[in-house]
């Protein structure tokens, strides 16, 4: 049987019900402009009836505020993590294409490609009718000095853009590692807060943040479940295992988090590479953390895109065994010196394991395409290894679908490479002023970064002796890097030729060698089945066409992600015209229970002091 004051006691506990429910609100306004703040709401039941014993068997015993949770929905938050990963990729991707795209600007705010060419032939016409005049030898020169600085300048750039995103990848690695420090720690104070019966609201909004954050660096997944007690499972304890995905591999298990580790390439992937180029790898195993794959997204797959995209470009064929030392790739990807990108020593990729190498030759069919490598390896193969090599796909390097820094250089090396070997084979017929042959030295040429010696690209190994390969003076070592005109021309123009016999019709003012390099600009095919002028058009359509694409799919993920969270916020949101409502509907739920209570206080009143009982 309840007791006399049982009203009181239903009274008090609608007021204790809806003082919480006010401060809830309260706190919610409060928050109105905090990011990341979760709209929190009083969750409320009617109490256990009591059993009084009379006809009508129960009677209500008033209200209990069971929890107070945030408002959330895993759907909407699901949604928006996968797509932040998009978001992140494209944004990324973008910021850095347009900083590629300014490097072949050619327009009144810069002086780019086309400019110095026509500067350059525009040189050439004048050098046709003072062909002997050593002022005019030296313009020419100079505008040939200009044309070789210019790709000096783009490989210097796009160098400094591959430095600051393999820094950037670096500084990635270290706040996802920081992010997953942060989740397992806020795990576990989240969980000795829930095992009390509590609720960490804040904290979990906290993590919320943090995933937030994460998923637009990689592709993310959050999965949580209820820990349930072994004896009882049926009963679960309040705390929950939260797991943390990264790329489908785990980051977070609940307190344990793993960490990534950038580890620098001992060996390049590319011959215009710089050194060092960092991998990732799991700290603890030591596997591979592939950011770079088709398969990821996210703003630290676009570092990699932009740092080692290649097309899909990569030297590949087919791997034969021809001794424990060497190796030969058949079917190559790449047939022609003008478009080899293989650095000079380096990895072979066969069958999941890596094989140094130091050095390779080619072999090349009647037409000059190349049909074969010869690799020589560090290590020995045993026997068992070369059954397990031979007639296997090999690589250099990965296949990337994306135009990032090592395919514009590709394609600058390309370029010159067939440019100069054009430019220099036409002087190289001819004679210079005091009637001595140019035979000896090419006029385009490339200096060597670590003794600064000039190519000849005559074929011949350091020894002297002719051949093929990473070790010999040929063009494959020149690069948009190390261009430059011959030092021997620039101190002395008197050496450039002009034409084939000093001594016949014309004289020194004869020019018919001069004229066969004019033709080199707009008559003869060069590149990508184009001419010299053609280069920049296609330079610009690559970058241009990369650049409109990430600029369409950066627009669309971002305006989904607003649509997105628009629903996740009309949710979880705090509202300030939804908390206003709340407020007076609190605190006339409050003052009804407070006018009960004095009411109540009237009738126990008559009864005590009236009725004498």
């Amino acid at each position: 049987m309840p007791s006399t004051f049982f009203g009181l006691t239903i009274s008090s506990s609608g007021m204790n019900a809806y003082q919480v429910a006010l401060n809830t609100t309260a706190n919610n306004i409060s928050n109105v402009q905090t990011k990341g703040y979760t709209r929190q709401q009083a969750n409320r039941v009617a109490s256990e009836a009591l059993r009084v014993y009379a006809k009508y068997g129960s009677a209500g015993t008033g209200v209990t505020t069971t929890s107070i949770k945030q408002v959330r929905n895993q759907y909407y938050d699901t949604k928006y993590w996968y797509n932040q990963s998009s978001v992140g990729l494209y944004e990324t991707r973008l910021n850095y294409l347009q900083q590629i795209e300014n490097y072949f600007i050619d327009d009144d705010s810069a002086k780019g490609f086309s400019t110095i060419l026509n500067t350059l032939f525009n040189d050439m016409d004048t050098l046709k009718n003072h062909a002997s005049d050593v002022n005019v030898r030296q313009q020419f020169i100079g505008s040939a000095q200009n044309f070789a600085t210019y790709f000096n300048s783009v490989a210097s750039g796009l160098g400094e853009i591959q430095s600051s995103t393999n820094e950037e990848i670096k500084s990635t690695v270290a706040n996802i590692n920081a992010i997953a420090e942060k989740i397992a720690i806020l795990n576990d104070q989240i969980n000795v807060i829930e095992v009390q019966g509590g609720y960490a609201n804040e904290l979990r909004d906290q993590r919320a943040l943090l995933i937030d954050e994460l998923s637009a660096i990689v592709p993310t997944e959050v999965e949580e479940l209820p820990v349930k007690n072994s004896n009882h499972p049926e009963m679960q304890t309040g705390a929950t295992y939260y797991t943390v995905k990264i790329g489908g591999q785990v980051l977070v298990n609940t307190y344990d988090y793993y960490t990534l580790e950038c580890v620098a390439r001992e060996k390049k992937v590319n011959q215009s590479d710089l050194e060092g180029l960092y991998d990732i790898k799991w700290e603890k195993t030591g596997n591979t953390f592939n950011a770079g794959a088709s398969y990821m997204s996210g703003s630290l797959k676009a570092l990699f895109d932009i740092r080692d995209g290649n097309n899909g470009e990569n030297f590949s064929g087919m791997a034969k065994v021809l001794s424990a030392k060497q190796l030969q790739v058949t079917s190559p990807s790449m047939t022609s010196i003008e478009e080899l990108t293989l650095p000079e020593t380096g990895v072979l990729k066969i069958n999941g394991r890596e094989y140094e190498y130091t050095g390779f030759t080619y072999e090349t069919d009647a037409d000059g395409n190349i049909t074969s490598y010869t690799f020589s390896l560090k290590d020995s193969l045993t026997l068992q290894e070369q059954g397990k090599v031979d007639g296997r796909y090999a690589e250099v390097g990965t296949s990337i679908d994306s135009m990032g820094i090592p395919y514009y250089m590709a394609q600058m090396n390309q370029f010159l490479r067939s440019f100069a070997s054009a430019f220099n084979e036409i002087l190289q017929k001819g004679e210079d002023l005091n009637g001595n042959k140019t035979d000896y030295y090419s006029f385009l040429t490339g200096a060597d970064t670590v003794t600064g010696e000039e190519f000849t690209f005559d074929g011949l190994d350091a020894n002297g002796v002719a051949g093929t390969g990473s070790n010999v003076d040929s063009y494959y070592k020149l690069t948009a890097s190390n261009i430059c005109v011959a030092s021997i021309c620039v101190k002395d123009p008197t050496l450039l030729a002009t034409t084939e016999d000093i001594t016949g019709k014309g004289g020194v003012d004869a020019y018919e060698l001069i004229e066969e390099l004019t033709k080199l600009k707009s008559d003869v095919v060069l590149y990508r089945g184009g001419t010299a002028d053609g280069f920049l058009k296609c330079m610009i359509s690559d970058i241009s066409i990369d650049t409109q694409e990430a600029k369409i799919f950066n627009q669309n993920y971002t305006n989904i992600a607003s649509t997105i969270e628009n629903q996740r916020m009309s949710i979880s949101g705090v509202d300030e015209d939804e908390e206003a409502l709340d407020l007076i509907k609190f605190q006339n739920a409050y003052n009804l229970s407070s006018k009960m209570i004095s009411v109540m206080a009237e009738v126990y009143d008559r009864l005590i002091l009236e009725t004498g009982v």
